[in-house]
């Protein structure tokens, strides 16, 4: 029994890489069609926005010879092949899969309507989002709440390499304790960076509760998707 029936799942460019600091895994593409294949079997409807961060991060270039808005139009294009590799990876599992994108670019991807997606959506397809919102000065973070908003999603699954939201890095602090449960003001009075400022304004807004949790780790997945405490939820 799912207790979401549409979600938009946010993987990070990074997350694909695997252990690589760059590229893409094929490994681990397999392992999260799985994981998606499980839920969307189940009857959960799935839209995901994956980063570029693998490929090329336009804050990155700034100072080496890249200005802000060549630098993150490279970084939606990053999104656009990440998205493709997703696409193949969900096919290969034997899922429909679309990818539809913020600037056009067809035969490449379909361009983007909220209509569109939520027509494929209710037709059984996994809905890969590429290109970020389509403008430079946003994130894939923000581009992730924002079709969340527009697809009427229940909620927003962010997958990170960590179990949830602590009161520090985890990986760096021994002593970091792990939140269960916060709201979107006590996230944001304790300055917990859960994902950027305008992405976390966009989701407090229109209340479209956040779950961030490890997604390297079989069935989290599932597991949120059906209702158990996995993570850390915030709303």
């Amino acid at each position: 029994m799912v207790k979401y029936k549409r979600i938009l799942l946010k993987m990070s460019g990074e997350s694909i890489a695997g252990r690589n600091d760059s590229g893409i895994s094929s490994e681990i593409l397999s392992c999260y069609s799985s994981e998606i294949a499980q839920v969307v079997k189940a009857g959960t409807q799935v839209a995901v926005v994956v980063g570029g961060g693998n490929i090329f991060r336009g804050l990155e270039g700034i100072g080496k010879g890249f200005d802000r808005v060549r630098g993150d139009s490279m970084g939606m294009l990053a999104t656009v092949i990440n998205s493709i590799a997703v696409q193949c990876a969900l096919e290969s599992a034997g899922l429909k899969a679309v990818v539809l994108t913020s600037i056009r670019m067809e035969p490449v991807g379909e361009y983007y309507s909220s209509a569109k997606a939520i027509k494929y959506l209710e037709e059984g397809y996994v809905t890969i989002i590429a290109g970020g919102t389509g403008n430079p000065y946003f994130t894939t973070d923000s581009a992730a709440a924002l079709r969340g908003i527009e697809l009427k999603a229940d909620i927003l699954l962010k997958g990170t390499r960590v179990n949830g939201v602590y009161t520090a890095d985890p990986e760096k602090d021994p002593n970091a304790l792990k939140y269960d449960s916060l709201s979107f003001d006590e996230a944001y009075g304790k300055g917990l960076k859960i994902m950027d400022l305008t992405a976390f304004s966009l989701c407090r807004e229109n209340a479209l509760p956040i779950i961030v949790f490890n997604i390297n780790m079989a069935g989290n997945l599932r597991k949120a998707v059906s209702g158990e405490l996995v993570g850390t939820i915030i709303e």
